[in-house]
């Protein structure tokens, strides 16, 4: 009986691996990083393909507040769980994330749904440019949100990004990709979607939101999908340029930032502007990026209370990052952000101004790394008043 038992076991572990590039999914058209290729398991007969991985990270920040007593966060950020893989013909890719962490799922409130889902997606892939897919996963927006928080040089996004991203939606997203090493390049991406977010079952929709983006490479692609991560980690051997740009119009949005935010007591039509920059060389990065949206008449009240109002964040806002990476995988990080609301809104909410300062130690790239982050945020309000606010942090990040 235990050579029938040890013979079963070794037939379930010779189909279980780290995948290979041989046999890796490579999911271009989503945005994630994939340094660690998670554990694969693919049946005798190839006709599926699982793949697991997971994300977590954990962090403590020491908080200065000038209004407020100085104390403390320590918090797991992010805990995710991604599978992937095929079903009966490797040109029909899934995707599945889920998130377990309270920052991830949100505060549970009633008549709300339990946001452990993040990505729910199918693709098709008929060849090695047109992907074609159908649910929920991240739009084609601005560059630093398609980037997975993974693969982030600081322990988060920037204020803007916070404020302007248009984040997940359901819908469909055909993309046309087209890089090239060492020659100029391009993708094309666009998207149809609910405009409403993730997991919106509220009521039916009365409106759609459409993405598209742009991206150029004037001097060819990036190693291993640099335009993914950010720094140079790989060290570009030459100069590596990426510009883009992304216009998104969402009709009838029902919350203040569009597919995010809090509900809006009327609907309202948000128009978006990504542009982004990415430069790498020789261990140095550079990002910059300018983020804008609109919207006509952007505060809505309550038909039953005058004094209760809800607005579309309208206003704009520009980051800039720099970077350098040593040879012993400590890396240097400062970024600059600026963010200024529109009129319609300056007086519900300040001006900010936010300087970081970060190193991080890449112990197997970004899959595991240790961060740590010191951050001023400046806040100008209409009445010519201030406040600055300090926080230190440092971060375990680990993956596969």
């Amino acid at each position: 009986m235990n050579k029938y038992i040890v013979g079963i076991l070794f037939l379930v572990l010779s189909q279980v691996t780290i995948a290979q590039d041989d046999n890796d999914i490579k999911l271009s058209a989503l945005p994630y990083y994939s340094y660690g290729k998670g554990l694969g398991i693919t049946s005798p007969d190839s006709i599926f393909k699982l793949n697991i991985r997971f994300r977590m990270q954990n962090r403590f920040t020491s908080l200065y507040n000038e209004d407020e007593e100085d104390g403390y966060e320590a918090m797991i950020r992010r805990l995710r769980l991604r599978f992937d893989g095929y079903v009966g013909d490797p040109s029909i890719i899934y995707v599945i994330q889920l998130s377990f962490s309270p920052n991830d799922v949100g505060a549970i409130e009633d008549g709300d749904n339990l946001n452990i889902i993040r990505d729910a997606i199918v693709f098709y892939r008929p060849d090695e440019h047109w992907n074609i897919g159908f649910g929920q996963t991240k739009l084609p927006g601005n560059r630093q949100r398609i980037n997975s928080s993974g693969a982030l040089q600081l322990t988060d996004r920037s204020i803007n990004n916070a404020r302007f991203n248009i984040d997940r939606d359901f819908g469909l997203q055909v993309y046309y990709l087209n890089e090239l090493q060492d020659k100029l390049s391009y993708n094309l991406k666009t998207a149809i979607s609910t405009g409403e977010g993730r997991n919106w079952t509220k009521e039916p929709d009365n409106g759609l939101a459409f993405t598209g983006r742009l991206e150029l490479f004037p001097f060819g692609a990036f190693k291993s999908n640099g335009m993914l991560f950010e720094g140079d980690i790989k060290r570009e051997e030459t100069p590596k340029l990426m510009l883009s740009g992304v216009y998104h119009y969402n009709n009838n949005a029902r919350r203040t930032r569009g597919t995010i935010g809090d509900e809006l007591f009327a609907q309202r039509d948000i128009q978006s502007l990504f542009l982004d920059a990415i430069v790498k060389y020789n261990g140095w990065a550079f990002q910059t990026a300018y983020m804008q949206r609109t919207a006509d008449d952007p505060i809505t009240f309550n038909p039953d209370d005058a004094l209760d109002s809800q607005y579309v964040f309208t206003g704009s806002g520009f980051d800039t990052q720099l970077s350098y990476i040593f040879a012993n995988n400590y890396e240097v990080i400062g970024r600059y952000s600026y963010q200024e609301p529109h009129k319609d809104i300056e007086a519900l909410t300040p001006q900010t101004n936010q300087y970081s300062l970060g190193v991080t130690k890449y112990i197997w790239e970004h899959a595991l790394k240790l961060q740590a982050e010191l951050t001023n945020t400046e806040l100008n309000y209409l009445d010519s008043s201030s406040t600055s606010n300090w926080y230190l942090r440092f971060q375990v990040e680990i993956g596969i």
